[in-house]
């Protein structure tokens, strides 16, 4: 594994009020001028403790949850989008939905501020679906020419968690994704990074498996130039086993974080930018020889 390889802290805005870690939210119901403020606030935050990457999201994807449709995730996205991008007009910033026409619109409010150019590198679509909860995602990615984040999962938010069988759970993530480039090269995606799926049709051993083989996956496919995103802060896989609640997950979560980062993670999704940037920091350190 290079150990020079680009590493990328992914802040996470979430403008939800059911996301199962209260401090991502900022979605204020009564005041959405409040909504707006609370998501730049935060923003300014998380890039000011070291992200790099922002991750914004209208919709809780957390098991059980329901989805809020393409029409409000964008009437929560549009007004902060437009904000963060003109604040802060070099940040890559990811756009949390499995929605084609959510992406088109996120797409021209960048290029209407930064232009078409550097829209296309600013502007990441994150798609727990990997294309397959919309049709037209992966079209309307490739036509746009912008960034992709692919999830692998099963079944959807009500469903995911009864679909946990597996043989292998680390080589059928790894043989999704390697079919999944096909339909990358099919649609003519520019770039796309791989998100193994923590939490996601996966029980607590599973996660902890894929975790410590996370080196196969990210061999196979950073040759080809395809990173991988790691997305495991608070989640249940930590606060479940250890009988604890998300807002107690923090230690646990930057010794998850260690271990990715060991075995080739490229981006790390979290909630807690400075905790994860002091365990970058600490990585790079003992990885130095």
């Amino acid at each position: 594994m290079d150990r020079n390889r680009k590493i990328d802290i992914m802040g996470i805005v979430n403008l939800t009020d059911d996301s199962y870690f209260a401090g991502s939210r900022c979605l204020c119901s009564d005041d959405f001028d409040r909504t707006v403020e609370c998501a730049l606030e935060r923003t300014g935050r998380l890039i000011s403790e070291g992200a790099t990457m922002i991750d914004i999201g209208a919709c809780s994807t957390r098991p059980g949850s329901v989805p809020v449709g393409a029409e409000e995730e964008w009437r929560r996205i549009g007004p902060v989008l437009e904000k963060v991008v003109r604040e802060f007009p070099d940040i890559p910033v990811s756009i949390d939905t499995w929605w084609a026409s959510v992406i088109e619109k996120a797409f021209g409010v960048v290029a209407g501020i930064v232009g078409e150019d550097k829209a296309r590198n600013t502007l990441i679509a994150n798609d727990i679906s990997a294309g397959e909860d919309d049709p037209e995602m992966l079209p309307v990615v490739g036509q746009l020419g912008i960034g992709y984040i692919a999830m692998h999962k099963r079944g959807n938010s009500l469903t995911m968690q009864s679909l946990c069988d597996y043989e292998d759970v680390t080589r059928t993530v790894s043989d999704y994704f390697e079919e999944f480039s096909m339909k990358a090269q099919k649609y003519g995606l520019r770039y796309w990074v791989l998100d193994p799926g923590f939490g996601f049709a996966k029980n607590i051993d599973q996660n902890y498996q894929l975790l410590a083989y996370l080196d196969r996956i990210c061999s196979r496919f950073a040759p080809q130039g395809i990173r991988t995103l790691v997305g495991v802060s608070r989640k249940s896989m930590i606060y479940k086993l250890f009988g604890i609640t998300p807002e107690e997950s923090l230690a646990q979560t930057q010794v998850l974080h260690l271990k990715a980062l060991q075995n080739g993670a490229d981006i790390l999704r979290v909630h807690d930018v400075a905790e994860a940037s002091r365990t970058l920091a600490l990585y790079r350190r003992l990885e130095w020889r």
